[in-house]
């Protein structure tokens, strides 16, 4: 590790020294009306001294654009003034804006000259209300300890958590992490991570190309009617286009993400619009194993990823995008390598997993005269997942072993999502659409107590079938003045496999009181099919038979309630206060009298293993959130969150107890800068620094007695969730230098990422230790150097 540090300081230094002249970019863009998406023609986008107006398509090319930060301001006729600050602009990129315009109706004939405040960080779907934002590609590499993963991101944002540094799970206002919904251009996807489980929607390390990734939006509660089967968060990720006038590549080395390459540029002779955009990437961990590089662990986790996007250009006959993304990843734990205080090893087992992920689709718009648009996304996605597991004999000579663990899932899933959009005034607009998911699944667990090599197996999943998840949806937003806006819809869902169905009403309120507040209320019904694992789990009765009864389980329900204000300040500044309630119901509970709740599952590689659940559990979710923020300007920003919640279940028993994510409260503070440096000022050094504090996890303690008895561990679970573990604390700084060549269209950034500084011990799990025969506790990572370096020419 000193090591890696020495080089990465004189890396740094290099990179400083470097002469530089003045080499400028272009920038490039399209410009919409933000409900129908039409290109507006005519309309007027100025950088700096630069000034052009958008094409017959929209379109805007401004040439010459220093390198350095820019403001991007857009008018035209009719709609609101936009205004985009502190735009990156490098020699080795050309920067692609996208502007969508919002239509004022007060003033339809004349240019709107609004405050100058940005609204940036607005979520960009029209129909999004209160705890929705939007996320960049630049703001998930910049902030620290970010590992260049979405999900690390969104825990800096107010009522998000992520408290674990081994799984990326994030814990949404005391939620279940299984209750996120992942979408990928439009359309629901599995979990986008490696070493992904079925009914997860976390893992150790993304699979998410940060680099092919655009403006992508995150919704925290209440969301509208287009988004079903989520009882907690929402990502709704879109991939970017590849520039389609000029041939682009991307290098990069980073230790969680990997090494990377990624080439982009026009299909067409012709610059006719369409482009590619293809990436690659291969786990660093193995690389630096493969070279005698000390990583940390004997278990070497081996993945790699890919992503592609093909944009086809618009015609008669709509615009057409080819897209896709898939990874491989696998690792195994030897015993005999395996230390008594790794996460997920054990001396006396031998374990290994497999898991790929495969998702291809097509998505096709087609405008419908000169007010609609219909947009449908196909797409089918492949999932495997496997696991064996092994046990020793005792006293470990590591020469006898048997089979006790077997895993097999494979799920095949055929997506199909369209919708209309209809733009009927600017005042009134519409959408209705349909969602249909039809899976295929062989699914297959077995296993047996290890201690006896000649021990039957139990079968606790065995499924081969298929069954569709239908969904339909419509809304509306009236907008009668510029300070009032209204929205509301249904959002329906089918299940055939066991015919559970329900409908759902959305509603939302927006009233700018000024140019700087905001007040904001929205009320959802949300509901969410319950994870595959547990529908499928079985078991045999005291009579002999297989329960199966999981199967018939309904979606668990819950009301979100949010209630917001908004302020913004000066033109950078922004103050944003929630109050939310959650009622949730029917959630899966044991039929006989236990403190059991699924509400606490999700949040690791496996569920429980209860047979004979019912939806007769409730919870409640209620807090107030507070974010602070200075968006970067001048060089320099700020964001401040803050969380109090209290997060509430109860069993079939009817006592209510705290949930496993009822951490209490989280708060998080991040700032940093950047300083042009050097005589021509073409690079940059930046600072960035993450300050996090969470309360403790509840956990169900252990029963050392039985678990002795058995050799592995037993909860006593006659006291669900009454201990609480430490709270999490963890202190990151990152360091980088961003270089602009001086002879071509290159640049160079660097990043070193010291997470945990402190080197803080924060508490991963308490458990049974069967080599020792007792209880201890494993720590988190300690103190740990990332490093990311991008080359784009």
């Amino acid at each position: 590790m000193k090591q890696l540090l020495i080089w990465t300081v004189l890396f740094m230094a290099s990179l400083t020294s470097s002469h530089a002249q003045n080499i400028a970019q272009n920038l490039k863009g399209n410009v919409t009306d933000r409900v129908s998406e039409k290109p507006l023609v005519g309309a007027t986008v100025i950088v700096g001294n630069s000034k052009t107006t958008t094409d017959a398509n929209g379109k805007f090319y401004l040439k010459n654009i220093a390198t350095g930060r820019v403001t991007l301001l857009v008018n035209m006729v009719g709609y609101k003034t936009v205004t985009i600050p502190e735009i990156l602009v490098t020699a080795g990129k050309e920067v692609v804006i996208d502007v969508a315009m919002e239509q004022d109706i007060n003033q339809l004939n004349e240019v709107t000259v609004v405050s100058n405040r940005s609204k940036k960080g607005n979520a960009s779907n029209e129909f999004a209300g209160a705890s929705s934002r939007s996320f960049t590609m630049e703001e998930v590499t910049r902030f620290a300890g970010g590992r260049n993963d979405p999900s690390k991101l969104v825990s800096s944002f107010a009522g998000v958590i992520s408290n674990s540094d081994s799984r990326n799970d994030i814990v949404v206002r005391g939620n279940s992490p299984t209750g996120v919904l992942w979408r990928l251009e439009g359309v629901p996807t599995a979990s986008p991570n490696h070493f992904a489980t079925p009914g997860t929607t976390g893992g150790p390390i993304s699979a998410l190309n940060t680099n092919a990734l655009k403006a992508s939006d995150f919704y925290t509660g209440a969301f509208s009617a287009e988004y079903g089967n989520a009882t907690a968060a929402v990502f709704d990720i879109q991939l970017r286009n590849g520039n389609a006038d000029k041939h682009e590549k991307t290098l990069q080395l980073n230790a969680f993400s990997g090494l990377e390459a990624m080439i982009e540029g026009p299909l067409s002779k012709k610059r006719n619009g369409s482009s590619y955009l293809i990436g690659y990437r291969y786990s660093f961990v193995e690389i630096g194993s493969s070279l005698g590089l000390n990583v940390g662990t004997k278990a070497i986790p081996k993945y790699q990823d890919w992503v592609y996007n093909f944009q086809f250009a618009k015609g008669k006959a709509g615009k057409l995008n080819l897209f896709g993304m898939g990874g491989f990843s696998n690792v195994n734990f030897y015993g005999k390598e395996t230390d008594t205080t790794d996460f997920y090893g054990r001396q006396d087992q031998d374990s290994k997993s497999n898991n790929n992920l495969m998702v291809f689709g097509a998505k096709h718009t087609i405008d419908i005269g000169k007010k609609s648009y219909l947009r449908t996304v196909v797409s089918y996605a492949s999932t495997l997942s496997e696991y064996h597991q092994y046990q020793y004999a005792q006293p470990l000579t590591y020469t006898d072993s048997w089979l006790t663990i077997q895993t097999n899932d494979r799920n095949k899933t055929l997506r199909f999502s369209t919708y209309l959009n209809t733009k009927i005034s600017p005042k009134l607009s519409w959408r209705s659409g349909l969602v249909a998911e039809h899976f295929d699944l062989q699914s297959k667990v077995i296993s047996r107590d290890g201690q006896l090599a000649t021990a039957p197996f139990n079968t606790q999943r065995d499924y081969n079938g298929n069954s569709t998840l239908l969904q339909a949806y419509s809304m509306l937003k009236y907008k009668p003045n510029n300070e009032i806006t209204l929205t509301g819809g249904i959002h329906g869902m089918h299940y055939t496999f066991n015919k559970t169905q329900i409908l759902e009403p959305r509603a939302g309120i927006s009233y700018q009181v000024n140019a700087t507040n905001t007040l904001v209320f929205n009320y959802g019904l949300h509901s969410q099919l319950q994870p595959l694992p547990v529908y499928l789990y079985q078991a045999i009765d005291a009579n002999g038979a297989v329960n199966q009864s999981n199967r018939q389980l309904d979606f668990t329900k819950a009301h979100h309630f949010v209630l917001g204000y908004e302020k913004r300040l000066q033109k950078d500044w922004r103050i944003k206060a929630e109050t939310y309630y959650q009622s949730l119901f029917d959630v899966p509970v044991e039929a006989t009298s236990s403190g059991f709740s699924l509400l606490n599952s999700g949040a690791d590689f496996i569920f429980p293993e209860k047979a004979g659940l019912v939806n007769k559990g409730t919870g409640t979710n209620k807090g107030v959130e507070l974010t602070v923020e200075r968006f970067l300007s001048k060089g320099f920003y700020v964001l401040t969150s803050a969380s109090v919640f209290q997060s509430k279940y109860k069993g079939s028993d009817g006592v209510e107890r705290n949930t496993t994510f009822n951490y209490g409260y989280a708060a998080n503070l991040l700032a940093g800068g950047e300083w042009k440096i050097g005589a021509s000022k073409r690079k940059a050094f930046t600072f960035d620094t993450k300050l996090t504090s969470i309360g403790g996890r509840y956990v169900t303690p252990v029963n050392l007695a039985a678990s002795i008895v058995a050799n592995k561990e037993i909860l006593d679970e006659t006291r669900y969730n009454t201990d609480q573990l430490r709270g999490y604390f963890r202190l990151d700084t990152k360091f980088g230098i961003r270089i602009n060549s001086s002879k071509r269209k290159m640049s160079q950034t660097f990043y070193l990422d010291l997470q945990n500084v402190t080197n803080a011990k924060n508490i991963f799990l308490r458990r049974y230790n069967p080599e020792k025969q007792r209880i201890g506790e494993v720590n988190q990572i300690g103190f740990f150097p990332d490093i990311l370096y991008r080359l784009q020419f």
